[in-house]
């Protein structure tokens, strides 16, 4: 393993992005359509916000109808919008902060994901599985 190995090394980059006032439909199709399980909020000031795809099951109504789920979701869908989901108050890391450090961020937050921000510009995201990936690498 790399001693102080920065994050840059791990991160995924590009990003995908959402903003405010998308549509929680435009949300589902990124996560579907990409396989991922978070997307940073994103507006001109920077990141405002991360939508994971947990935010978004817990609106579904999937478990509690079994007949027209769908009609359900699309419901709830149209009355919400992407400002209104999203988790505020994030935490994010630096390109210069190494793997140890963020590893010890997500564990000791219970986090999944982190955004990765250098003067104030979202330049990608590290999350769980890009740190698992790397271990396995190094056996």
């Amino acid at each position: 393993m790399i001693r102080k190995a920065p994050i840059s090394m791990i991160m995924t980059s590009p990003v995908i992005t959402l903003k405010k006032n998308d549509n929680l439909e435009k949300a589902e199709y990124l996560f579907k359509k990409h396989h991922i399980r978070h997307i940073p909020v994103v507006s001109s000031n920077g990141v405002v916000g991360i939508l994971s795809y947990t935010d978004l099951l817990r609106l579904s109504f999937a478990d509690l109808f079994e007949n027209n789920s769908d009609e359900n979701d699309v419901l709830v869908y149209n009355m919400l919008r992407i400002q209104h989901v999203m988790t505020r108050n994030l935490v994010t890391v630096s390109t210069s902060n190494s793997i140890k450090e963020v590893a010890e961020i997500l564990a000791g937050k219970e986090f999944h994901a982190l955004p990765v921000v250098d003067n104030n510009k979202l330049v990608g995201i590290v999350t769980t599985t890009d740190l698992i990936n790397y271990l396995i690498k190094q056996f």
